[in-house]
């Protein structure tokens, strides 16, 4: 993006939302090429123009990327009436540019969530043509035995008729309540749980660990995020492209 409002600049920018840097510009605490200027509406542009609030020179972002350790009881959605949502969790200065959950996880679902606002990307991630593999870790009621790996490998065939695409099933512990990884490249409505459920079983606690090279910082508690480091954004773009089979994670 090379020109845009200057107040829509500053928001995305991190230095408030669009109402506090108004504020600013009004005062003439924003100044372009060294000019004060009294307009929000002024259109800059990002390559070219130096842009000041106070001393302090403006770093454009136009893409922002963070990796959020969502908690149960919150959904996975940009706007709920009555619900609070994943984006209610972050600051004004990250809502400002518009950052949306790159897909879902049930409300009772914790662990990595990607939210950004780089729509190219999230479509990437989410297409099970590039086998993006996503990693989760699950809690099973009910002994999980290699007939289940066996079933998760081949497809499992829905309630609703619908076959899943052949997804990983790694036993970490079998008991009456086992512990499990699962890798899937798809991501249908309450996939892991509806397709325990035609195997007899029920989840009774699930979480997501990692997504294509993204993997969840264990230093984030529920409900806590960070922006991603640049290698770490470089590596997703990179794993999309990967040819992953999740049957043999």
């Amino acid at each position: 993006m090379a020109k845009i409002r200057l107040d829509k600049l500053l928001a995305h920018s991190g230095i408030g939302t669009r109402k506090q840097v108004k504020k600013f510009i009004r005062k003439g605490l924003v100044t372009v090429n060294g000019k004060a200027v009294r307009d929000a509406g002024t259109i800059v542009d990002t390559k070219h123009d130096e842009i000041f609030i106070g001393n302090e020179k403006v770093k454009y972002r136009d893409l922002i990327y963070i990796m959020m350790n969502k908690p149960k009881g919150v959904i996975t959605s940009t706007y709920d009436p009555a619900e609070r949502t994943v984006i209610d969790l972050l600051p004004p200065e990250l809502t400002a540019v518009d950052p949306f959950p790159v897909g879902r996880l049930d409300k009772d679902t914790e662990g990595l969530l990607l939210i950004t606002n780089d729509g190219e990307l999230a479509h990437q991630l989410l297409s099970p043509k590039k086998n993006v593999v996503k990693k989760y870790y699950a809690q099973i009621q009910g002994i999980v035995d290699e007939n289940d790996v066996k079933a998760f490998k081949e497809g499992i065939i829905l309630e609703d008729g619908y076959k899943t695409l052949p997804a990983g099933l790694e036993i970490l512990r079998a008991a009456d309540v086992s512990e499990v990884y699962v890798y899937l490249k798809e991501g249908k409505y309450h996939q892991i749980k509806r397709m325990f459920k035609m195997l007899d079983k029920q989840v009774v606690y699930l979480k997501r660990i990692a997504m294509g090279s993204l993997i969840l910082d264990e230093r984030l508690k529920p409900g806590e995020w960070r922006e991603l480091t640049e290698e770490e954004v470089s590596s997703l773009k990179t794993s999309i492209i990967c040819d992953a089979d999740p049957s043999t994670v």
